[in-house]
């Protein structure tokens, strides 16, 4: 036989591909490599993690199988003889009912993702053919089917239907306009109720391919969260969730709670996302840094000083492991809800004259922006990896930013004083805090996404609380 190179080839039905095998063959028979990971990657075929192998003998020509859309992703070769293939995509969207067909022998096999319905006609008796699928099978998975003589796709069956052998109950399957399209695997969002949670749900503007859930619906810290869900019809995670109570972390109480939900809490969800092959969104923090050397790259290093940033640097080492991951660190993060900011514009409404710290440097992250940011990367596909993300702009101190809001405000910037960290944590049980905050911008910047300068939201912010 002639083999051919290995080659990865589109259809019209996006997603589906068809795969050039190379068959070796002499006197003996022939050979090929039906599964191999890292060439058929690298040519563009989806890492998509088979967990079972399949198998379906048929003794005649013309044995046809039913147009089933499948909660998973395929991958189908012929061991021996020849099969005609039909696909139809059964997904929601603008390519719902498009018809692809091909030829099926030993050096042609084919990817068909979830939701594409999927039919096979033999052209050959004892045609053999093995699929990998990237779950495994279960009677509650749910199957979309679509009629093999629908009207609308019209497939171009080799044998005629009225002589092939079919089963009946893949007789007895709805035409195309009776079939519910299957819908996009869903992103879900945890944390839904923090100040990070409400710009996502802002900047996601009610899209019915995103789930929030509260703590009340999925709590982190749960096991039995994790066990609740049919975790196929997710693609992605974003874990908007932690423990975020600086001091109270230094407590015996805070800290278990801070290394149970910022540390323990995502390593199962690190541990489901590789099992299911999610891209999982986590939040992070510039309190992994100690402050010594900022602006702090993407990659760190990790030095952090207390209990809160020390669980938060464990739960990065914990999302590191998934393949598809995005870790976003802000800094100083303002939305809606208990902030800085907003208790600073409260003081200056009712004339308070505040001391603020004037030698921990940074830049707030307002969470439209860092909503905004996270949809980002998701939506353009950006290399996975670390991202930091804060608004733009020169590094200030809190007075510096007190002293803004208090002008702003009307105020005279002469009402905040500056002390020192020292000076104000004395006497007092606190953690300790990095005292340069600064994020590298450079490697969101790369992906195309350039968050606002911090200087430009506040003042918008400010409008929103005074209107």
């Amino acid at each position: 036989m002639n083999a051919p190179q290995l080659a990865v080839r589109e259809t019209p039905v996006a997603g589906l591909l068809l795969v050039d095998l190379p068959v070796h063959g002499d006197n003996r028979g022939w050979f090929k490599e039906n599964w191999q990971r890292r060439a058929m990657t690298e040519l563009g075929l989806p890492d998509f993690g088979p967990v079972q192998n399949n198998v379906s003998f048929n003794a005649a020509a013309g044995t046809t199988r039913g147009i089933h859309a499948e909660p998973w992703d395929k991958f189908v070769s012929v061991v021996a003889g020849r099969a005609f293939g039909a696909w139809v995509d059964l997904r929601e969207g603008e390519g719902f009912g498009r018809l692809f067909t091909a030829e099926l022998d030993p050096g042609t096999a084919v990817f068909v993702p979830r939701g594409v319905g999927n039919a096979f006609q033999t052209l050959e008796d004892n045609t053999v053919y093995s699929y990998l699928v990237n779950e495994h099978w279960s009677p509650a998975a749910k199957y979309t089917l679509l009629n093999l003589a629908d009207e609308t796709v019209s497939v171009p069956w080799p044998v005629p239907l009225e002589r092939a052998e079919i089963s009946d109950k893949d007789r007895g399957h709805p035409r195309l306009s009776q079939v519910l399209p299957v819908p996009p695997r869903r992103t879900l969002v945890l944390g839904a109720d923090g100040q990070l949670g409400r710009a996502l749900r802002a900047v996601y503007d009610g899209g019915t391919a995103v789930e929030f859930a509260a703590r009340d619906s999925f709590d982190l810290a749960s096991p039995d969260a994790f066990d609740s869900r049919d975790w196929r019809d997710y693609e992605a995670v974003i874990n908007a969730a932690a423990f975020t109570a600086v001091d109270d972390a230094e407590t015996a109480e805070g800290r278990r709670s801070a290394w149970a939900i910022n540390a323990a809490a995502v390593v199962r969800l690190a541990r489901t996302a590789v099992e299911h092959r999610l891209t999982v969104v986590h939040v992070s923090s510039d309190y992994v840094f100690d402050g010594l050397a900022g602006p702090h790259a993407d990659a760190g290093p990790w030095a952090p000083l207390g209990v809160y940033g020390q669980s938060k640097a464990a739960g990065e080492a914990a999302v590191g492991v998934v393949p598809r991951h995005y870790l976003v660190r802000s800094s100083w993060v303002v939305g809606e809800g208990k902030n800085f900011v907003r208790t600073m514009a409260s003081l200056a409404e009712r004339g308070v004259k505040p001391s603020v710290v004037n030698d921990q440097t940074g830049r707030l992250t307002f969470a439209e922006d860092l909503a905004a940011g996270i949809r980002h990367l998701l939506d353009s596909k950006a290399p996975y990896g670390s991202y930091n993300l804060s608004n733009s702009g020169p590094a200030q101190s809190w007075a510096d930013i007190a002293a803004d809001v208090f002008e702003l405000c009307g105020r005279p910037r002469s009402d905040v004083t500056g002390v020192s960290s020292a000076e104000y944590f004395q006497d007092k049980q606190a953690a300790p805090r990095p005292l340069d905050s600064t994020l590298d911008l450079a490697g969101i910047e790369a992906t195309g996404f350039f968050p606002p300068p911090a200087a430009l939201r506040l003042r918008e912010y400010l409008s929103r609380l005074g209107g």
